[in-house]
């Protein structure tokens, strides 16, 4: 008997609809959002304006909490940083992503390397001996602009998924921290992204673009 040639839809279980396409979780999916936005929003903050920044706004008064400074001195300009040794350090614009991929690159040595593709220690040698101009305004941008569409909900599934692209190269250059729970967190917005943005800009803007194509009443499960 020749076997079938048509196309079949299979149709997702009623608890991954309920989780990822219902509004009923919307508001577990804005926690996640915020906190994930809040994240790439506060490691932009300084690369581009040199400062901290704390949701602590009763601290903002705070010399640590000045939000101007020179910590983007080396990301989007250039400027002299002084240690707390006293020494002085003129750096230009993108080479703190130098001085990283740098590192970086010196770890991909050995039996047991922190950098294990070769081909992205290639990269990275490009980013250091050319392309770090270029990223010292992107990332520290980028991670601005990543923070405030997944704080406001906006196109919240690409946000998300760009972010996670971030984190993958943070993680490819060996450095870890944080980068592995927002990885995570990322990638489940980006399954939750008809309504992670729920409670956010996504509501009206995704109508807008034609989807959620369509709209039901909740299931219960």
């Amino acid at each position: 008997m020749a076997a079938s040639t048509s196309v079949v839809d299979i149709d997702e279980p009623k608890f991954a609809h309920w989780l990822f396409g219902s509004s009923g979780t919307a508001w577990f999916w804005l926690i996640a959002r915020l906190w994930l936005g809040w994240e790439w929003f506060g490691s932009g903050w300084g690369k581009v304006f040199g400062g901290n920044i704390t949701w602590k706004f009763w601290n903002w008064g705070d010399a640590a909490y000045s939000l101007t400074g020179k910590a983007n001195i080396g990301w989007i300009k250039a400027g002299t940083v002084v240690a707390a040794d006293g020494s002085q350090t003129t750096l230009g614009v993108g080479d703190r992503i130098a001085g990283f991929a740098a590192n970086a690159i010196a770890a991909s040595q050995g039996p047991h390397p922190d950098v294990a593709y070769s081909w992205y220690v290639k990269f990275l040698e490009f980013v250091r001996d050319t392309f770090h101009p270029v990223l010292g305004i992107v990332v520290p941008l980028g991670e601005v602009l990543l923070g405030l569409a997944l704080i406001f909900g906006a196109f919240t599934g690409v946000a998300a998924f760009l972010g996670a692209l971030l984190n993958f190269s943070y993680m490819f250059a060996g450095s870890s921290g944080v980068n592995p729970g927002m990885v995570l967190v990322s990638l489940f917005l980006i399954l939750a992204w008809r309504n992670s943005g729920w409670y956010g800009l996504d509501r009206y803007l995704l109508p807008k673009l034609g989807v959620p194509w369509s709209r039901q009443q909740p299931t219960t499960v």
